[in-house]
């Protein structure tokens, strides 16, 4: 084929490297010469525009061959290097990673992996060009634009240059209370007419392309302005959706179909409400800061450390009472106790030896929050803090926290993070901590300082501060529930109290041990909402405000998820299965409407939620919950008052690697009727009628979708192991050293556990194993030493054991360790920005992790079958499009 060709009869020339990755030669110019005459019969131009994205991209790839006279299978598979297969045999599938494989080059912008060679005019470059080429004259446009509205909303004419968009965000109208609540009105009637008038399909797929183009030039626009417009767009395409699927996509016809296409509807309505209230629960986050204490300590109140335990080990509660004792606080006015519920003669004894006091009880009624009300009847402190007995405090903590009462006498609660020095499950099982933000960031990092904006922050158990006053008030904490906490502050607010977030974590505890322990510990939390939502609804009674109640509500919907998410993992095999369409829609109308929708609410979440969730792995959080948590939501919904607290266990060891094959038995059977599937769904298109290859199409991707989220569900059942009964904390501040010789060196805190410490030095070889040397810390304006020994040495990094420290000693460490005021500071700053792809590819490699997971911890009969699925999954993950290569031999 001549490469003029290419230019005079582009679509011949389309089909032609289209045709070739399937058949020979002679095939290719005998089907050409078929699809001679319709070409000529029909538009041609028409088809030749709509494949001119493509045309570009080959007309480039053979400006270079020609140029650099490159071979063209090189070149080929440099762009589509997962065409390795034999290409000119019948591998039909081949067809769908090139189309693929070219849509990721034509409107993604890629790097080569490797090259020492870099080619230029290429579609992707020349795409780009032209899409910045429009977007600088758009920029030009909206600066003169702004500077028209600036002329007419401000007074200011000589204000620095801001487009309009920022322009119209920072006008002096909006400070007028009639101006914002009519252009309020104005908004929802534009929405609601938005949202129910009925499109063609054309206009919908229109109107729909505006708002993604819309949304994509947000993207990097910085300030709460273009946040609120993404969400403003997010809600219309959502609600439209919704819309569209109530009043046109109902079988009404089948009853089979209906109800099942009932029960998805009712799923994705669950989703819309709680997509709405997490977008107002978060839209305005308050990021309150702490307020300076009086230089005058007469004037600081008195408060009670309340460390309640039931069955953890001493060796755990140990470093949380010695860094209570240590918190910067007037001596006289500080009061540390030990609320044990487990009545253990040794807690008692070091209660006494450390000088706190010890509080037990003749029962254990009402578990944790019982344990708390009966030592109050014997403690007077006018607060209390309560740390969880693995929550290690920071000496800061009340400097941070006690502001907020003295400023405002109505406040009661004043809540910190909690923050983990250990990984949780997800992040042990799957090697992804401090990489991937855990389960509990995004409730930390993000929606309780959304919560706080509206006078609705929740008491959460564990590193708090609470007015006694308020307590009394109310009759103490709450018991009629299993989440004790939560059910406190509601109570305290609708009481006509105030309550804070200071998002500083101030203290660092263990996370859970195993899933199981996890599982179980989400269990609680589910039911104790559900209960909460039964005997004190946030909607019902009096005392609480609108957006208060919302918050509330949207915790407890969040807990609510099970048969929803349930419904997702199962909802595209309805037409697999039983050809009940579910989405009673035309392909083209089903991809229009769900496609666009889910990437404009992927981008606006991405962009509220940053660097506390990533894209696509609360599904993979929500996956791995919701069969656990399904029973006990339904039964506390109907009948509150059963179920019973459960404590965490945490502190526990795992001596090797397993498979907790009882924990993934439901995702196992929800993974294994995907896959099912997706072999009936092949069988179906090669077999069955022509006129369903569309909507087929769609429910097989999106069983494919569910089959990479239940494989990374699968993946966190696998236990890593767990021998170190001392977590290691990465750190770096100054120390130093004293050798045998009695040189004293300065050195680089690199880590440390309640019983070791790695160090960096400047000079490597400076010890040997089983050396005895003195380790110098400081806290403040106070020195301390410890005898300790090395036990490893590599280079500059060496690492010291510390044994047999007296209480003193401990306490003196944990001052300079683990009570450090900036010990925890940077707990969000490992993580940047989320980036959609990315995350998905990072589940795609849990969920392939989870399925060798399977293969390798399977019974042996078992191994041919999983063997057969992980084949499946690689073979579907072979479709995904990968970054071209540029081989070092095109130079």
């Amino acid at each position: 084929m001549s490469f003029t060709l290419f230019y005079k009869r582009p679509i011949h020339s389309t089909l032609y490297i289209l045709l070739s990755i399937l058949f020979t030669d002679k095939l290719v110019r005998y089907i050409l010469f078929k699809f001679h005459s319709y070409f000529n019969q029909h538009k041609v131009n028409v088809i030749e525009a709509f494949l001119m994205p493509f045309i570009t991209l080959f007309s480039s790839l053979f400006i270079n061959i020609k140029k650099h006279k490159l071979d063209f299978e090189l070149v080929l598979y440099s762009y589509y290097p997962h065409l390795r297969l034999p290409y000119r045999t019948y591998i039909y599938s081949n067809i769908i990673r090139f189309i693929i494989q070219s849509l990721f080059l034509i409107f993604f912008k890629n790097k080569p992996k490797a090259s020492s060679y870099s080619i230029k005019e290429t579609a992707t470059d020349y795409f780009y060009d032209r899409v910045s080429y429009i977007l600088r004259q758009l920029r030009w446009f909206d600066l003169k634009l702004g500077k028209l509205i600036r002329r007419l909303l401000s007074k200011n004419k000589k204000a620095p240059k801001k487009s309009a968009f920022k322009a119209m965000s920072e006008a002096r109208i909006w400070q007028n209370k009639l101006i914002k609540y009519l252009m309020l009105a104005f908004i929802l009637f534009l929405l609601a007419i938005f949202i129910t008038i009925p499109f063609s399909l054309e206009a919908q797929a229109v109107f729909i392309s505006f708002i993604l183009l819309v949304a994509y030039a947000l993207k990097r626009v910085k300030g709460q302005m273009a946040t609120i417009v993404m969400i403003t767009l997010s809600v219309t395409t959502s609600s439209r959706y919704l819309w569209w699927r109530y009043t046109e996509t109902l079988n009404w016809d089948d009853p089979v179909a209906l109800a099942l296409g009932a029960g998805l509807l009712l799923a994705e309505t669950y989703a819309w409400l709680v997509l709405i209230l997490g977008f107002f629960q978060t839209i305005n986050p308050l990021e309150r800061k702490p307020i300076p204490l009086p230089k005058n300590t007469d004037l600081w109140p008195t408060v009670d450390v309340y460390i309640p335990t039931y069955n953890e080990p001493l060796s755990v509660v140990k470093p949380t009472t010695l860094a209570a004792l240590s918190i910067d606080w007037p001596a006289d006015k500080l009061n540390v106790y030990i609320l044990d519920d487990g009545k253990r003669p040794e807690f008692g004894e070091f209660a006494k030896e450390v000088g706190v006091g010890y509080l037990t009880r003749p029962d254990n009624n009402h578990a944790k929050a019982g344990n708390m009300n009966s030592a109050m009847r014997y403690t007077d402190g006018e607060y209390i803090a309560i740390f969880d007995c693995d929550h290690v405090p920071a000496r800061s903590f009340l400097q941070m926290t006690m502001g907020q009462f003295l400023k405002d006498s109505k406040v009661c609660l004043v809540q910190t993070p909690h923050h983990f020095f250990s990984a949780d499950p997800f992040e042990r099982n799957l090697n992804n901590h401090s990489q991937i933000p855990n389960e509990n960031m995004l409730f930390y990092g993000l929606i309780q300082d959304g919560n706080d904006m509206w006078d609705a922050t929740f008491f959460c158990g564990s590193c708090a501060v609470l007015k006694r006053e308020a307590l009394e008030d109310i009759g103490g904490f709450a018991f009629e529930t299993v989440t004790e906490d939560a059910h406190t502050a509601l109570r305290m607010q609708r009481a006509g109290y105030k309550t804070a977030y200071i998002n500083i974590p101030q203290a660092a505890g263990l996370a859970t041990d195993s899933l199981s322990a996890h599982i179980g510990q989400r269990i609680r939390w589910a039911r104790g909402m559900a209960q909460i939502f039964r005997l004190d609804n946030p909607l019902m009674g009096k005392g609480l405000s609108v957006p208060q109640r919302l918050c509330y509500i949207n915790a407890m919907l969040h807990f609510l998820s099970g048969i929803p998410r349930i419904v997702f993992l199962t909802a595209p095999l309805a037409l697999i299965y039983f050809n009940a369409y579910i989405i009673y829609a035309p392909f083209l109308a089903i991809f229009i409407y769900v496609v666009p929708t889910l990437i404009q609410i992927k981008a606006t979440n991405s962009r509220i939620q940053g660097k506390y969730r990533y894209s696509f792995w609360g599904e993979v959080y929500e996956s791995v919950l919701a069969w656990y948590i399904l029973k006990p939501t339904t039964v506390a919904l109907f009948n509150p008052n059963k179920g019973k607290f459960n404590v965490t266990e945490k502190g526990g060891l795992n001596d090797e690697e397993h498979y907790d094959w009882g924990i993934s038995k439901p995702y196992l059977i929800l993974l294994m009727i995907n896959l099912l599937g997706i072999l009936v769904g092949i069988l179906r298109l090669v077999l069955g009628d022509p006129s369903q290859i569309g909507v087929l199409v769609i429910s097989m991707g999106w069983a494919i979708y569910n089959i990479v989220i239940l494989g990374a569900a699968v993946a966190v059942a696998a236990e890593a192991r767990q021998v170190r009964q001392s977590h290691r904390i990465k750190a770096n501040f100054p120390a130093g050293i004293r050798l045998a010789n009695g040189h004293t060196l300065k050195v680089k805190i690199t880590d440390y556990s309640d019983n070791g410490v790695g160090i960096e030095t400047e000079h490597a070889h400076l010890c040997r194993v089983n050396d005895k040397i003195e380790l110098l810390m400081s806290r403040g304006n106070k020195q301390f030493s410890f005898t300790t020994h090395v036990c490893n040495t590599r280079k500059k990094q060496i690492g010291l054991t510390i044994k047999d420290l007296s209480l003193e000693k401990q306490r003196a460490f944990i001052q300079c360790t683990f009570s450090r005021a900036d010990a925890w500071l940077d707990w969000q700053n490992n993580f940047r920005h989320d980036r959609p792809s990315y995350s998905f590819k990072e589940v795609q490699k849990t969920s392939l992790r989870g399925f060798s997971n399977l293969l390798f911890h399977a019974p042996r009969p078992l191994q041919p079958i999983i063997k057969f699925m992980t084949n499946i999954v690689i073979y579907v993950n072979s479709f995904t499009p990968k970054k071209p290569i540029v081989h070092n031999n095109y130079d």
